[in-house]
């Protein structure tokens, strides 16, 4: 992976070699923050493990990991949202991106939901340093097939170091390079929608700049002929 590092003195390219990769739900400041979301989710039949603590952690695969412009699924009810990604390898990085994730799925597993599909990443950050003053004015959106999705400050969220500081402590990884994608917000119209084409921007008014990446969504099953496609899934006798 290589992000192009946007600082107060320039660019500069830096090659990333992370050794895990975290998706993590429910990192707001409040829980109260986390309920119109989990309710959105919650009427697409997912159940959220509510007895750990949030935010609650999801170890995905470093294979997810990319800044692709397609992103390949096996059903049609798969989405997109807007998060804060976190690069910590000595230095704090943040940038944005979106887990995709097969909604279907994520009925039996949130694990093994986003394990199914891509985390897409863009392909610049900030370093945490020029942004932490005013971390609170940075804001977030996603829009689904040129329609906005969703709209959200980044003050709903932990503070990056607190949540790079959680998920050290709740898990066993004390130095190794991480990348966090950092959870979403509920969207405009508290519902969860599918769509072709996914957009999503981090916006820093006071720095008048941004970071924004989109990607179209190739469903691999619309590739074989009708008659020929195997079910996505069997029901057990």
């Amino acid at each position: 992976m290589h992000t192009t590092v946007e600082s107060l003195t320039g660019t500069a390219e830096r090659t990333l070699d992370p050794e895990r990769l975290i998706n993590l739900g429910s990192a707001t400041r409040s829980a109260a923050e986390a309920q119109a979301h989990q309710r959105e989710v919650a009427e697409e039949g997912i159940r959220i493990a509510f007895d750990v603590p949030a935010p609650r952690i999801y170890p995905i695969s470093l294979v997810n990991l990319t800044s692709d412009d397609t992103v390949t699924v096996h059903g049609p009810r798969t989405s997109g949202e807007v998060e804060i990604v976190l690069i910590d390898d000595g230095e704090l990085l943040v940038s944005v991106g979106s887990d995709h994730t097969d909604r279907d799925l994520e009925r039996h597993s949130i694990v093994w939901s986003k394990q199914a599909c891509a985390n897409v990443m863009a392909r610049t950050s900030w370093l945490w340093s020029d942004v932490e003053d005013h971390w609170d004015s940075v804001t977030l959106a996603c829009d689904i097939d040129g329609e906005p999705y969703q709209r959200m400050p980044a003050s709903v969220f932990l503070d990056p170091p607190s949540i790079i500081e959680t998920v050290r402590s709740r898990t066993f990884l004390a130095d190794e390079s991480i990348v966090v994608f950092c959870g979403t917000y509920a969207s405009i119209d508290r519902k969860i929608r599918f769509g072709d084409r996914w957009s999503f921007r981090m916006d820093d008014p006071i720095l008048d700049r941004s970071i924004s990446h989109d990607y179209r969504v190739v469903n691999l099953m619309d590739d074989v002929r009708p008659e020929y496609r195997v079910p996505l899934a069997v029901d057990p006798e």
